[in-house]
């Protein structure tokens, strides 16, 4: 027998943690195959792959990502070998599934829900004597006909065997994220989400999934995300793991958790922020909205101060940083109310601050009363609101205009400097900033091209100029800092046009030559001869004292003198600065 599972990624760097688990519990009777693939991926070479395995039976595992792409390398298997049996399973396919075997005849098998003990029946039945009607939680074809039996019990979680010891993975662990469940179920009831159907939370066994991190850890895991709705339901268990994790992490390993910010106890961020070291935990957290009414509609409770409170207290903390998101096309949630929603949360300045756009997803409690809120969204996956009774396409399209600036100059921290003065001091609100910016980026044709990273720096400039702004100056001098700040070599070519006097200039590089300390001690303390002055470091004359203003945040108008120091051994680099009338150069140039 041969017997395969799959599943296409999103990208490379995702591992599929349900087929391992199909894998382990199908032990030691069935030995099943393991290939992953990318969305990536051409069809026809995933297809030329698979067959070339001479598979008896592939089983895929379906999500909103990856089913366009399934069906397609699904629906060409069954061409070319009509014998191969086929078996999906996941969320995608769990829901529907009537409509997904009268629409999809190269479907053999749809297992609904939790899929381990249901998959290893439907083998068992498969190479015996195929009576699949005892099979629970199983969709068949008969003579025609399509049978849907009733869905199984719950596996009991404390029982379940390790998906993480097949040694075909030792290889990949430091290259790739690696995906753990300590939980299944959730205990909210948010309508746009499928974890609100399963009522209640089951824990595997905790000691077991400990020795799963050792294990991880010690063959070079380098990222372990845990898969958990919420992470930290139970106080006790998370403060157990926390300890755990930081007591037995390996230096170098990150651990992300999803978790549920407004039940967190101040002193569990006590805790975390006294004993957790720098950037061993990462947090993501579902904000979605801050309308009390929206969330109200969607059934989802939320304090948002002591929301407010928590990420505050983890942010001051310095140890672990926070992703943020929202849902943008909720009940009632029109444009205005959004752009509350957003500044609320950009308010808490996270590290990252995701604007993603609803998902009426099969199952969910929100695609079912759709027609409520005058929903109109796409047919095939990811299945995205279009618009409904308050939010119009024309404001769908606006939102993605802020979306993908949001990402490209918020959460990629290219220009932090940058972009907090311009969202504090020069635009209304931090969202104006972003759809005034965004609306300017579409219009001007640059989401369809690509971009380096000068591109970036350019583009913002070019907006800039056309708000023909008073503070342009100082905004050019922080766009300067953060980009040579971000930089470990020196830059052969600055997205900038040089205007400072090539005469000054070498005035001033005389003159550290000579008198170093003009730009501190720290400067000084470098030692720079003549050649590594001119190698390892780049000028500019700015309008803006930049070392007050890191140091204070109070704009000084006065010209400075600003170097960039591209160390060569470690790659760091620092900037030092000083104003230009405490160089003597300039008694001189007047």
């Amino acid at each position: 027998m041969n017997i395969i599972c799959t599943t296409l990624n999103a990208k490379y760097i995702h591992t599929n943690l349900a087929i391992r688990y199909l894998k382990a519990y199908a032990q030691p009777e069935f030995d099943i195959k393991l290939v992953e693939y990318t969305i990536k991926d051409p069809a026809i070479n995933i297809v030329t792959d698979l067959y070339r395995r001479k598979p008896d039976i592939i089983g895929f595992s379906c999500y909103i990502w990856n089913i366009e792409e399934s069906l397609k390398v699904i629906k060409m298997l069954k061409k070319i070998a009509p014998d191969i049996t086929i078996v999906v399973g996941g969320p995608e396919v769990s829901y529907d599934v009537r409509e997904w075997m009268e629409t999809i005849p190269e479907l053999d098998f749809i297992v609904i829900g939790e899929g381990e003990e249901t998959f290893k029946q439907l083998l068992i039945e498969f190479y015996g004597n195929k009576n699949f009607h005892h099979v629970h939680g199983l969709a068949f074809r008969e003579d025609g006909e399509i049978i849907i039996n009733p869905q199984r019990n719950k596996i009991r979680l404390a029982d379940m065997p390790s998906p993480f010891r097949f040694p075909e993975d030792i290889p990949h662990l430091p290259k790739r994220i690696t995906y753990i469940e300590t939980s299944r179920g959730c205990p909210f009831s948010c309508q746009f989400c499928l974890s609100s159907i399963e009522v209640g939370v089951r824990y595997f066994d905790r000691e077991k999934i400990k020795e799963d991190i050792r294990y991880l850890m010690k063959h070079g895991a380098r990222t372990i995300k845990f898969v958990d709705r919420t992470f930290n339901i139970s106080r006790s268990y998370a403060m157990d793991m926390f300890q755990f994790l930081i007591d037995e992490h390996v230096p170098g390993t990150v651990f992300q958790f999803e978790i549920t910010a407004d039940i967190m106890r101040p002193e569990v961020i006590e805790f975390l922020n006294k004993e957790a070291p720098p950037g061993l935990f990462r947090f993501e957290i579902g904000v979605q909205s801050t309308n009390d009414e929206v969330n109200r509609l969607v059934m989802r409770k939320q304090n948002f101060e002591k929301l407010t409170r928590t990420v505050m207290m983890v942010k001051e903390g310095g140890k672990i940083a926070q992703h943020l998101d929202l849902i943008a096309g909720l009940p009632e949630e029109d444009y205005t109310s959004f752009r509350k929603t957003f500044n609320d949360v950009f308010a808490l300045r996270p590290e990252e601050l995701q604007l993603g756009f609803l998902k009426m997803l099969r199952g969910t409690g929100l695609r079912l009363r759709a027609k409520d809120y005058g929903y109109v969204f796409m047919d095939h996956a990811p299945y995205e609101v279009l618009q409904n009774n308050a939010l119009s396409f024309d404001d769908i399209i606006r939102l993605k205009q802020v979306e993908d600036v949001l990402e490209k100059y918020w959460n990629a921290h290219r220009m932090d400097e940058t972009i907090e003065y311009l969202v504090t001091n020069v635009f209304p609100t931090p969202f104006d900033f972003f759809q005034e910016f965004g609306t300017y980026w579409d219009e001007r044709g640059w989401a369809k091209i690509g971009h380096q990273l000068e591109d970036l720096f350019r583009r913002l400039h070019e907006f800039l100029q056309t708000k023909q702004l008073d503070e342009l100056p100082i905004i050019e001098a922080l766009m300067k800092y953060d980009y040579l700040r971000n930089q470990k070599h020196k830059p052969r070519k600055p997205w900038w046009e040089e205007k400072t006097d090539k005469s000054l200039r070498s005035s001033l590089y005389r003159e550290l030559l000579e008198y170093p300390e003009r730009l501190g001690g720290e400067f000084a303390s470098l030692q720079l001869n003549e050649k590594e002055l001119f190698k390892h470091t780049v000028m500019e004359i700015t309008e803006l004292d930049i070392g007050h203003y890191m140091k204070t945040k109070e704009v000084l108008r006065i010209p400075t003198v600003m170097i960039a120091y591209f160390d060569p051994v470690s790659l760091q680099t620092k900037i030092f600065s000083a104003p230009l009338s405490s160089f003597s150069t300039v008694t001189v140039k007047k």
